[in-house]
């Protein structure tokens, strides 16, 4: 920033002070959230690193090594499935309300609403759920497949308002250049619209992925909480977070519960790197 925008802002705020102060508090927030963070970041890594031994990194878990080998096992496969499930239906959603649902359809505004309510409510709710309807009445029992579809139904309406979002982005001259070339509406969508939405539909998956990876009540109602690496979508098996809250309520092993969050935390930051690195390379594809 040179002097002259330097005096044009001074000016601007000497004859607008409340522009100024709006100014200080949105620099004050700013930096009030990154030192929060920050404080977490390195309160987790200096009271978990010294604990990460190479014990918690077997294979099988122990009341003496309290390994959490088989809760990243679990941690992995329940992503990956929620994301399968709920990836798929949340994009072909967003796209039925943005190019194909009337405008002014009070069916869209319903589902929108729908969606919105359905992000606010608390995990342990779907979680009741899950234990209710895929542990019970579908008689999955607690398993790695009833809390993959209990995640797929929490993160969806992220995903689909997300998605629903990046498509509205994408300007209208896009697809009507499209139509004007002959193409057809199925055409426009998935090799105009949609590649042009990829950053924004990113940024929604991994928003699920956080909530997923992050996920405790909702898991314990219907994954259940065995510590060992699940041999089938069908077996019991706990998750990173769920292995971090066992040993915590458990008392005897606090610091390893700080390794696991440690673990956490860089599964977390890998996952969201690899989804924005993806990202970025197929819109640079598409350059």
């Amino acid at each position: 920033m040179n002097k002259s925008t330097i005096k044009q802002q001074l000016t601007i705020y000497k004859r607008h002070p409340l522009s100024l102060l709006m100014c200080l508090l949105v620099l004050a927030s700013a930096v009030i959230t990154i030192t929060v963070l920050g404080f977490l970041i390195v309160y987790i890594l200096v009271h978990g690193v010294p604990y990460l031994t190479k014990d918690m990194f077997a294979w099988k878990y122990t009341s003496e090594n309290a390994s959490m080998m088989p809760a990243i096992i679990n941690t992995l496969l329940m992503t990956a499935l929620s994301l399968l499930i709920s990836v798929p239906l949340g994009i072909c959603s967003a796209i039925y309300l943005v190019e194909y649902a009337k405008k002014g359809n009070k069916l869209v505004t319903i589902i929108r609403l729908t969606a919105e309510t359905l992000s606010g409510i608390p995990s342990i709710i779907y979680g009741l759920f899950g234990m209710i309807f895929f542990v019970t009445t579908l008689k999955w029992g607690y398993s790695i497949m009833a809390g993959a579809f209990t995640l797929a139904i929490m993160v969806l309406p992220v995903i689909i308002r997300t998605t629903e979002e990046a498509l509205l982005s994408v300007p209208d001259s896009f697809r009507e250049g499209s139509f004007g070339l002959g193409a057809g509406k199925l055409r426009t969508v998935f090799r105009i619209v949609l590649p042009s939405a990829v950053p924004g539909i990113a940024s929604g998956i991994i928003l699920a992925v956080g909530r997923i990876v992050g996920e405790t009540a909702a898991l314990i109602y219907t994954s259940g909480t065995v510590a060992e690496a699940s041999g089938s979508l069908f077996n019991s098996g706990r998750t990173l977070s769920v292995h971090m809250y066992s040993l915590s309520r458990e008392g005897l092993h606090v610091n390893q519960s700080y390794a696991t969050a440690v673990v956490l935390l860089i599964l977390v930051m890998a996952i969201n790197a690899l989804s924005s690195l993806v990202a970025k390379r197929i819109t640079k594809n598409r350059q």
